[in-house]
């Protein structure tokens, strides 16, 4: 497993600052919701009548005037963007930073064969947005335990899981778009990643264009719709475990055909 060690090494930096810095956002976050509580029925009345706003992050099924609808749209957005934006920006340069930075003739020179190479990239991935995870996770909660709220346990479960579910997919598409490229792909990343939320807004805004909701990762992410049903949306689940996995396959197909420079 030296290529998973070595990956880990080389993004410890890049996951100490994205990590501290979700968790950071969600803390504050949830600290402020005993200050804003008795103010949140007023500020939900006032958003349940901005039409498409409202509509767009599903504020109109939950109420603000509670921890787990607070949480779901606030911390909700925070999670979602900001866990995309990793998963993205670890994926998406994972296979082509070793022919942008000349280091494809030191790495496959050594007896590996391109097939290992990958699939411990791949493994690197997985593991530093599952360890990004369980550190949100342990700060939501103890943020919660802290301003002494009870925790709802199920619904703030589901989100959680859903949005790692959000992440894995994202890193198997930008980890296959890598295998493609000869250079840095970062900003193609975020720009995947950037898209598939405003697609999901525009599904949400938009009946004629509900589709969207199945071909975007944020699609099955709603905090509204997870609390509202208590439950996620196993086709949605579904069709993003494809997508993220034919992202892994294309990766798995290109690299290990590919004219290496």
């Amino acid at each position: 497993m030296t290529v998973v060690r070595h990956e880990l090494r080389q993004g410890r930096l890049s996951f100490l600052i994205w990590t501290g810095a979700i968790g950071f956002l969600l803390s504050v976050c949830i600290f402020l919701f005993p200050e804003m509580k008795g103010e949140m029925d007023g500020v939900g009345e006032l958003f349940s009548s901005m039409g498409s706003f409202t509509a767009a992050f599903g504020m109109d099924k939950i109420s603000f005037g509670t921890l787990i609808g607070y949480y779901a749209i606030e911390c909700g957005n925070v999670l979602g963007l900001g866990g995309a934006f990793f998963a993205a920006l670890c994926a998406a340069d994972v296979l082509a930073k070793e022919e942008k930075d000349r280091t494809a003739e030191f790495l496959l020179t050594h007896p590996v064969s391109r097939g290992r190479v990958v699939t411990e990239k791949l493994i690197a991935v997985f593991l530093q947005i599952t360890a990004l995870n369980l550190v949100i996770y342990a700060l939501s909660l103890g943020s919660m335990a802290l301003i002494g709220e009870e925790i709802p346990w199920g619904e703030v479960n589901l989100l959680h899981l859903a949005y790692y579910i959000l992440q894995l997919e994202l890193s198997g598409i930008c980890f296959g778009i890598s295998a493609f490229l000869r250079k840095g792909s970062a900003g193609i990343g975020l720009g995947i990643a950037a898209i598939t939320y405003f697609l999901n807004l525009i599904a949400n805004i938009t009946e004629s264009a509900g589709f969207l909701s199945y071909v975007t990762p944020f699609g099955y992410c709603g905090g509204a719709d997870i609390v509202s049903s208590g439950s996620l949306d196993g086709v949605k689940v579904a069709v993003g475990v494809l997508i993220g996995a034919a992202g892994i396959a294309a990766a798995y197909g290109k690299y290990l055909k590919k004219d290496i420079r």
